[in-house]
């Protein structure tokens, strides 16, 4: 990423209002209170973190093509452990690991969307929850602005793909799940560094969440959310795991 965005690709955590959003999201799984969930592309894992700190047991995965598989500690929380992966889409868990799954601004970047889903279905426990944040939407007026600027925008790199939020919906319900929540989100741009937007992060991602209420308004925000149930009974058998033996949490 960091190649495709010439802020960094670091440049979301040094957002004071993107981490409030991401504080949100692990508040909104907390609610939930599931009893174990993956961080599915876990990046530099502050989500993650923040899962952990809320007092879940979270187990992260990010697919590195050219790294060696296993897990190791995270660079920026080493009291964390990230699973690495080769594999565009097979996850080193066994059937039913996870009660609970996330992806948070994964989805719309992996090579065959469909077949990463029916993997994370095949992970999550049944009736297991599916949380999709930071979906990009595909008539937000950020992205376009985005492109025209020169800035990173969603379709710069090989496998990017924008949604709107009916095609969002039909894409996890082809896989089985029963979505619950679906809905347009953030209609101010949140990755803003400087020291007024850290002193301002709480006022910003406030102001927000309300813009991101107004019915018309919020049809060019940026991202889709949903939150989606697995069926409550297994699927068919599937083949062996991949990988590694079921991990219970990180160390």
């Amino acid at each position: 990423m960091s190649e495709a965005n010439p802020r960094g690709g670091d440049v979301n955590l040094r957002s004071g209002p993107q981490m409030e959003e991401y504080r949100a999201i692990a508040a909104r799984i907390r609610a939930d209170q599931p009893a174990s969930i993956l961080d599915w592309g876990s990046g530099h894992g502050q989500v993650s973190n923040l899962l952990h700190q809320a007092g879940l047991t979270v187990t992260a995965f990010d697919y590195q093509p050219d790294a060696p598989e296993g897990a190791r500690p995270m660079e920026r929380y080493p009291h964390l452990s990230v699973h690495l992966g080769s594999h565009p889409w097979r996850l080193p868990f066994g059937d039913g690991s996870f009660a609970a799954v996330l992806s948070c601004g994964v989805l719309e970047h992996v090579a065959d969307p469909d077949a990463s889903l029916d993997e994370i279905r095949r992970v999550l426990a049944p009736g297991g929850t599916l949380y999709v944040y930071k979906l990009p939407n595909r008539r937000s007026y950020l992205e376009a602005i985005a492109r025209r600027m020169g800035l990173y925008y969603h379709g710069a790199c090989e496998h990017d793909k924008l949604y709107d939020l009916p095609e969002a919906v039909e894409l996890v319900r082809r896989h089985g799940f029963a979505v619950s929540e679906a809905r347009l989100m953030n209609v101010l741009p949140l990755t803003v560094t400087g020291t007024w937007a850290m002193r301002s992060a709480p006022l910003i991602w406030r102001l927000n969440q309300g813009l991101s209420a107004v019915p018309g308004l919020k049809t060019i925000a940026t991202n889709i959310e949903l939150v989606a149930r697995a069926p409550a009974t297994p699927r068919a058998a599937a083949g062996p795991a991949v990988g590694q033996p079921t991990p219970t949490g990180l160390s």
